[in-house]
């Protein structure tokens, strides 16, 4: 059974709380989505595999560790999602970056897929979807879907700043396998599956449009 982490962090907590105000404006939002989303990828990433190796200092042999060959992907759920992945390769260099677009039906609320590209050897590699807001589960379940089904994806952890019960609920029923990494979960959704507070719409705050 994967697990749910909801990363109390004091710094996470903090930059959270500035972004869901409604004053602060695009650039703000932005840098922060992406503070945000690097604090985060340092706790997720906390049980990689590391090695020992032998490193010359200037005076001395040392034991190191380092990242046991383990290869990683980040797969942003597109347009939001796409405020998280610059600080993430910023810590992990030599991730990969997929691309799933998905938007939702205004009128159903269920997802629809309308683009999707990845590394050749994504099914090799530990993938990070990243989006910031995880409301009602639908976009979150058929990106893991479509990793697993058309790539053949088998590790998959799912990163998103805010969610509500009623996102993880379904994400934890139809992907049980797969981790969850979270800043905050919500009181609920709203009738127009909002997540409430939340802080509005991620993808239109980190682009500035409407």
């Amino acid at each position: 059974m994967g697990s749910l982490n909801v990363l109390d962090h004091p710094l996470i907590q903090h930059k959270l709380s500035i972004l869901r105000d409604k004053r602060t404006g695009v650039k703000e939002f932005r840098e922060l989505v992406g503070e945000i989303a690097a604090l985060m990828c340092y706790e997720a990433t906390r049980n990689l595999p590391t090695e020992e190796i032998e490193v010359e200092t200037p005076v001395a042999t040392a034991k190191c560790r380092v990242l046991s060959g383990k290869k990683l992907a980040i797969v942003p759920i597109l347009r939001a999602g796409l405020g998280m992945v610059d600080a993430m390769i910023d810590m992990i260099p030599s991730a990969k970056v997929g691309h799933i677009g998905m938007y939702r039906d205004p009128e159903t609320h269920l997802p629809v897929e309308y683009y999707s590209k990845m590394p050749p050897d994504i099914a090799e590699r530990s993938v990070f979807v990243v989006d910031p807001m995880l409301a009602t589960g639908g976009s979150a379940c058929a990106a893991i879907e479509l990793l697993k089904n058309k790539y053949g994806c088998k590790n998959i952890t799912l990163m998103d700043i805010i969610s509500c019960p009623e996102g993880i609920d379904a994400v934890r029923k139809a992907h049980p396998d797969v981790d969850i990494f979270v800043a905050s979960v919500d009181e609920k959704l709203n009738e127009h599956a909002y997540i409430i507070p939340g802080l509005g719409d991620a993808g239109d705050r980190i682009f500035g449009t409407k």
